[in-house]
């Protein structure tokens, strides 16, 4: 065990925040049971108070004494997926206070798989609040530079866990319902999901608030517009200084352009420190070319319609 991980611990222990890597994005902790820390957590965030934040846990049996009902779909799931980028919610138990929950009577719950991440937690020895390490509805931290970078001398400390190894945040799946649903894409797909407890519905209106679920998210500063390869060209010409995020070739015209893969866990993967770099570059817009409108990249087409501006 480092030195690092127990003053992290001692930390939280006294209701401070600890910045940690997960194996989706760099997550910024606090004593879930501690109201004090977790009303600490949403200033440093600035997150509105009504915005629930997920719960991680060491081992799926802490993770579930959080929660009052515990369908057999979530035991599936846990068995299969945990530790790992999966978010399950499900109706809360009394240890699930409302400054966690945002006054829902339901609580995300995961259990992360980074092995940082896993000795904190095993270490603490208690449940630990935590969204991304940013501000909120900025993109989310892949490196401990980009904590830093955002938050600053407002975290503690920051554990050091090298860049995330998924990139995008994870999967969250609503089991509080009759009919499970899918509330957010990740690295685990509607089809992984599907393979292990059937068929789950789509997101309405009445499902509970979560994480990453406002239209706009996960944005940089400038202007950011998805637009399909044949209009790139277009949206170039019109002589506005661009950066531009695609799958093609550079074009001379533009100043800043970053090369994405065509693999979609790879993208992910590189997503957000792209967006940051882009970010950087001083344009007036940046300009992203849209990703096939295909299962595969589902969670890819999330993250980045949340980052850009409709229309």
């Amino acid at each position: 065990m480092s030195s690092e991980v127990r003053r992290a611990a001692q930390i939280l222990r006294t209701g401070g925040l600890v910045a940690f890597p997960t194996e989706t994005v760099y997550g910024l902790g606090a004593d879930a049971s501690s109201e004090k820390a977790v009303a600490r957590l949403f200033q440093v965030k600035r997150r509105p108070a009504d915005h629930p934040v997920i719960v991680h846990f060491a081992s799926s049996e802490s993770a579930f004494q959080w929660a009052s009902d515990i369908p057999d779909a979530a035991r599936k799931l846990a068995r299969k997926f945990w530790p790992g980028p999966l978010t399950l919610i499900l109706k809360r138990s009394a240890l699930a206070k409302d400054f966690v929950t945002g006054g829902q009577d339901t609580v995300g719950l995961r259990v992360p798989s980074h092995p940082v991440a896993h000795e904190l937690l095993l270490v603490f020895g208690g449940a630990v609040a935590a969204p991304s390490a940013n501000r909120f509805g900025r993109v989310s931290p892949t490196t401990l530079a980009h904590v830093r970078e955002d938050l600053g001398s407002d975290v503690e400390v920051v554990l050091e866990g090298g860049p995330s190894e998924v990139g995008i945040e994870s999967t969250i799946v609503d089991l509080s319902g009759a009919t499970p649903v899918l509330l957010r894409p990740g690295r685990i797909s509607k089809q992984d999901v599907e393979s292990v407890i059937g068929k789950i519905g789509e997101k309405t209106a009445s499902s509970p608030r979560h994480s990453g679920g406002l239209e706009r998210h996960y944005a940089p500063r400038t202007p950011a517009r998805m637009v399909p390869v044949h209009a790139l060209d277009k949206e170039i010409s019109k002589g506005k200084s661009v950066a531009v995020l695609a799958f093609s070739r550079p074009d001379q015209r533009v100043d800043f352009w970053l090369r994405m893969p065509r693999d979609p866990q790879a993208y992910a993967q590189k997503l957000y420190a792209a967006l940051r770099e882009l970010d950087g570059a001083g344009c007036e817009q940046i300009l992203v070319e849209a990703p096939p409108d295909t299962a595969e990249w589902a969670a890819v087409r999330d993250r980045l319609k949340r980052a850009c501006e409709q229309g």
